[in-house]
């Protein structure tokens, strides 16, 4: 079975300094199309292995996926600011990214798949027309994830985000991922624990712990509902710039992506094509078969040679 590279870019800080971010890539390196997929808050890139090798798969055409791991998780480096983790870091980071790769092989056709968080970063490197990018996204995947984000959800997270634990055991370690994540909805005891090994990184004393900086909470418990509030406006104006062709996945019991903000999603802006699941809650893993189904679909339909990708500008 195929097992993607591990590589990284060196990001640029505004304060000064630098740091590594690491990502995962699969698929031909020198492939024109580029899929990037971005994750969650407390994830880390090989939760895209299922996805990323179905459309390597399937590709009627040459492809690379790239999968990052978010500064501060996975194997990617940690801030020292941790009031740095936060979307406007993330973006730069994955421009950083954009141009190491374009400089590698030039990047003639960019898609993007964003799970929570990742999607977030996805609006604005898609609707932010005045962003370098070395090519306009030209499809791109929201999941489980828009402009407005329910503040229940919020604080949900906030009540396990940076509580990374210590664990005898990668089962041990899966299992108490298990009782704060029943919301990604039913896997196989064998699916929950692949999405759970690269989730925990060996401590120097022995065990286990989560991979991720325990900081990364600190920006995130800072946030006031007023806060997440005024930055539902920038995010609707990103989103409303999309010139991308969109697709919206959703878990149809969402705490954190409400039923309305999907639909309004579906017309305005770009006017995203809604895909909901039955059974799921916040967010869809992109694991079982129709959840791979629906993202590999959209992103390998060929276009119609009269079609030309719509252009990345406002």
């Amino acid at each position: 079975m195929a097992e993607p590279t591990l590589n990284y870019v060196t990001c640029a800080q505004p304060a000064g300094g630098s740091h590594r971010m690491a990502y995962w890539s699969w698929g031909d390196a020198a492939a024109p199309h580029l899929v990037v997929c971005v994750h969650g808050l407390s994830r880390q890139g090989r939760d895209f292995d299922v996805l990323a090798r179905t459309l390597v798969a399937r590709s009627p055409r040459p492809l690379r996926v790239v999968c990052p791991d978010v500064v501060g998780r996975g194997r990617s480096d940690w801030l020292a600011d941790p009031m740095g983790y936060g979307i406007p870091t993330y973006a730069a980071d994955m421009l950083a990214l954009l141009g190491q790769l374009h400089a590698e092989a030039p990047i003639g056709m960019l898609d993007w798949v964003g799970t929570s968080m990742g999607g977030l970063v996805g609006l604005v490197v898609a609707g932010a027309p005045e962003l370098p990018l070395p090519a306009p996204v030209r499809r791109l995947v929201l999941n489980d994830v828009g402009p407005v984000i329910q503040w229940s959800a919020l604080q949900r997270i906030g009540q396990y985000l940076g509580n990374t634990g210590h664990f005898a055991s990668l089962q041990q370690a899966a299992d108490a991922m298990w009782t704060v994540s029943r919301s990604f909805g039913p896997h196989t005891p064998e699916q929950w624990l692949a999405l759970s090994a690269p989730m925990v990184r060996t401590l120097p004393e022995g065990g286990l712990t989560l991979h991720y900086d325990p900081d990364i909470g600190v920006p995130f418990r800072t946030m006031t509902e007023e806060a997440a509030g005024q930055g539902q406006a920038a995010a609707w104006h990103y989103f409303d710039q999309i010139r991308a062709e969109t697709l919206l996945l959703r878990g149809a019991q969402s705490d954190l992506l409400a039923q309305d903000t999907a639909l309004a999603m579906a017309q305005r802006g770009p006017k995203a094509r809604l895909v909901e699941f039955e059974g799921v809650g916040h967010a869809p893993t992109l694991i079982a078969d129709d959840q791979v189904e629906a993202v590999a679909s959209f992103l390998l339909r060929q276009e119609p040679p009269d079609e030309k990708p719509r252009s990345g500008t406002g």
